[in-house]
């Protein structure tokens, strides 16, 4: 059967859940070669092996860490050399995208970004994506050379398929531009206790109605009851209520969780565009014409102050 190759997302050898999705996708149309780079590359091998991966290229070369994008771009190339896959799957991440880009343009390809589903089809790849800040879906595939493909995480369900995940060693030669740009240091993220924003499967976003800094523990503690992961419109992290960070929108970041709760955001369409592809839509506002009502699955028209701390304490009496 044709091979797919994967870009594992990885910590340190910990699989990040995105990676596991792509492996799903990836089952559908090939079989999955997993290439994980950097520190712990080895690690993943058993992880990915269940979720379906038939073999796994592993480097754990330094240039990974210390230089930026390209030396990940040399090491897919060589991947994409070795395998000649159907097909490229990456995270759509800000680095998977530049990294899906560059390896297309180098190998002659055609990209598409933000897909949310994938299936075989008699003239290659197909995929699916939102269009218009998610108004439209639209199904497309390349024209041209070995599509690569960039897929937004919560797109599909994680299916473990136990497979071989027998262990390579990729031989990388690493390019002049590989070293142009080094990482001089880094600063550890503050750990929240909460799941990463573009992964979690609820999240819950507050916006111009919270109306201060002061006022988000509320937003936090719905999210705390769920298991949430905290967003923000543009408004609230303009307004500096919030870090950029956690900005949902077309300028911030792209989620698609189960459940996404709108609590004091009015829906423009910079925040839609970031959010429109979730599962189900709650809106809590106290403005009945609110734009977020039109796309909503649940709205509550009311005061979030009087309405998430009831919701919240309802969650944690059910949860007891």
């Amino acid at each position: 059967m044709a091979e797919v190759l994967v870009l594992v997302d990885h910590v340190d050898g910990a699989v990040r859940k995105p990676t596991l999705e792509l492996l799903t996708l990836a089952r559908r149309i090939g079989d999955p070669v997993a290439v994980a780079l950097g520190a712990g590359a080895g690690a993943t091998a058993s992880v990915l092996g269940e979720h379906g991966a038939v073999r796994v290229l592993t480097s754990d070369a330094p240039e990974f860490a210390e230089y930026l994008v390209v030396p990940k771009v040399d090491a897919l190339q060589a991947a994409f050399e070795a395998v000649s896959p159907v097909a490229v799957l990456v995270v759509s991440s800000a680095e998977g995208k530049e990294i899906a880009a560059r390896l297309a343009l180098r190998a002659g390809s055609g990209i598409i970004t933000d897909a949310t589903d994938l299936e075989a089809g008699e003239e290659g790849v197909v995929a699916t994506q939102a269009a218009f800040a998610a108004s439209y879906a639209t199904r497309s595939r390349v024209s041209r050379g070995v599509p690569v493909i960039t897929v937004k995480p919560n797109s599909a369900p994680v299916e473990p398929a136990p497979a071989a995940g027998a262990v390579e060693a990729l031989p990388v030669s690493f390019g002049a531009a590989a070293t142009g740009t080094r990482v001089t240091s880094r600063t550890p993220r503050e750990s929240t206790g909460r799941p990463e924003l573009t992964e979690a499967a609820i999240v819950v976003s507050g916006g111009r109605g919270v109306n201060g800094a002061e006022n988000f523990p509320v937003i936090e503690a719905l999210a705390d009851s769920l298991g949430a992961a905290v967003g923000a419109s543009r408004a609230a992290v303009d307004a500096g209520w919030y870090p950029h960070t956690s900005q949902v929108g077309q300028t911030g970041k792209s989620v698609s969780p189960q459940l996404y709760i709108a609590s004091g955001i009015s829906g423009a369409i910079q925040h839609r565009a970031g959010m429109q592809t979730s599962k189900t839509i709650v809106a809590i506002n106290k403005d009945a014409e609110a734009p977020i009502f039109e796309l909503v699955d649940y709205g509550v028209v009311g005061d979030l102050f009087a309405v998430v701390p009831q919701l919240t304490e309802e969650i944690n009496a059910r949860k007891g």
